[in-house]
């Protein structure tokens, strides 16, 4: 059978995100973030363009590494100004009835409990399109700005981050039964009391003893997104998550990305097929090769040094001001994204980078190759990595907004689907049933489901608080 290509839209609530410059081309609409036909455009497009969903990025902080300063993110936009990545929502669920929503918000800034309302508002009011993706927030800035001193460190952010999730099991999958809501209108009562319950966790980070305060959503809990790539990520991500997306510059990296993933799903007992992992990559193409290559020489043009050096230095958390642009980059430890610098340095053995070239190549495209030319060579292309690199589907970053998006889903998608490789149609269900086909609540052999009232996670822990 032929493998089937997936996928996703790359986005942020902001002007500048993968690609720090384009913002200044007259057909870029990126400015217009603060309008909810921005939005509502754009879930149209990819809704015509069957596109599993569109994940939406966020940082609460700015980049101020490059330079020791918030000067060049601040002046060229980088992912600055940025708004709420979950107001958007459902503006664009209004005009939609399939595309997917995977929302980022960080366990570092914000408590549980109120988060757990949040998404399971969302997942009600998209008819269970909501998911989530789960980060742990790389920017000092931010946690500055929260009260603390520095950042919490790599590692210990995760810890935080598995207690987390244990709380939103409790409260997404085990504080109200299944059946719990009636909606008697003859009795008067809505709710059967005797089926909702206090989850009564007792933490090392966490205490919140009483009930999840929403009724059960379509999916309960939202698909969970992940993006940790470190080590200490993907055991995270083994454990938690349903799609995992990744970024890295060359097939090589993303190969061997791939291929430690789905080493740590086995060795957490989970069917290593059972996760999509996407890869971030944007398009450029036309109706032939020699436009398409014109259209993106006519874009590099927009791209800016600084900026692809601000986003560098903001995700990997060294200021790359402090050197040359012919010095080699090499591995430094940090408490930012660990994987950044170590798929540049160590994941591609025959690709050697100076500082320049980080910063001409995430200046268009991000932390993601461009794949350049007509929709027969992109096509091709995606294939070839699709089989080489052994990922499910691809994250699709914007370098031009909307356009990026729109040349995609009338030159690429209708060649991908001659090919048989691409939906022609959505599946009907939630999005968790439209991924995996399997209902749309979690795998009965996922972590979150042995949180569930009456599961032995659970109940151990009720049973242990009571007595």
């Amino acid at each position: 059978m032929t493998k089937q290509i997936r996928f996703n839209a790359f986005e942020m609530n902001c002007i500048a995100h993968q690609s720090p410059g384009l913002w200044r081309h007259p057909e870029d609409r990126s400015t217009e973030y603060k309008n909810l036909d921005y939005w509502t455009d754009l879930a149209k497009i990819l809704e015509r363009g069957k596109f599993d969903g569109i994940f939406i990025a966020d940082v609460l902080g700015i980049y101020d590494v490059y330079h020791q300063s918030a000067q060049h993110a601040l002046n060229g936009a980088v992912q600055v100004p940025v708004n709420d990545p979950l107001q958007i929502v459902p503006a664009m669920a209004a005009v939609t009835e399939h595309l997917g929503f995977g929302v980022t918000t960080s366990i570092s800034f914000e408590h549980p409990y109120p988060f757990a309302r949040r998404m399971s508002t969302l997942d009600h009011l998209t008819k269970g399109r909501a998911g989530w993706n789960i980060v742990t927030s790389y920017l000092e800035s931010g946690s500055k700005n929260l009260g603390l001193k520095t950042q919490v460190s790599h590692d210990n952010r995760y810890d935080i981050a598995d207690e987390y999730l244990e709380v939103l099991y409790k409260l997404w999958e085990g504080s109200w039964e299944q059946d719990a809501v009636l909606n008697d209108k003859a009795r008067g009562i809505y709710t059967d009391h005797n089926k909702v319950h206090p989850i009564q966790h007792e933490g090392k980070y966490f205490s919140i003893p009483g009930i999840h305060i929403c009724e059960p959503s379509p999916q309960r809990t939202p698909v969970l997104y992940q993006a940790g790539a470190s080590s200490r990520g993907q055991s995270f991500a083994s454990q938690n998550a349903e799609c995992v997306f990744i970024s890295a510059p060359t097939k090589a990296a993303v190969k061997k990305l791939v291929q430690s993933l789905r080493t740590k799903l086995t060795e957490e007992g989970r069917d290593p097929s059972s996760v999509l992992i996407y890869t971030l990559i944007s398009i450029v193409t036309d109706e032939t090769d020699e436009l398409a290559h014109k259209k993106f020489a006519e874009y590099q043009q927009y791209g800016s040094y600084h900026g692809g050096l601000t986003l560098a230095s903001g995700w990997s958390g060294v200021d790359f001001s402090k050197f040359n642009a012919t010095d080699k980059v090499e591995y430094i430890q940090t408490e930012a994204i660990q994987s950044m610098l170590n798929s540049y340095v160590k994941a591609d053995p025959d690709k050697i980078w100076t500082i320049e070239e980080i910063a001409q190549f995430i200046s268009v495209g991000g932390n993601g190759p461009v794949i350049v030319g007509s929709p027969a060579t992109v096509a091709d292309r995606l294939q070839e990595w699709s089989t080489e690199t052994g990922v499910d589907g691809f994250n699709l970053a914007y370098i031009l907004a909307h356009q990026t998006f729109e040349d995609v889903v009338d030159y690429i998608v209708p060649e991908l689907q001659k090919r048989g490789v691409y939906q022609k149609e959505y599946q009907p269900g939630t999005l968790r049933e439209k991924l995996f086909g399997q209902g749309d609540l979690l795998n009965n052999q996922h972590r979150g489901a042995s949180f569930r009232y009456g599961a032995e996670n659970f109940q151990t822990d009720i049973n242990k608080k009571a007595g």
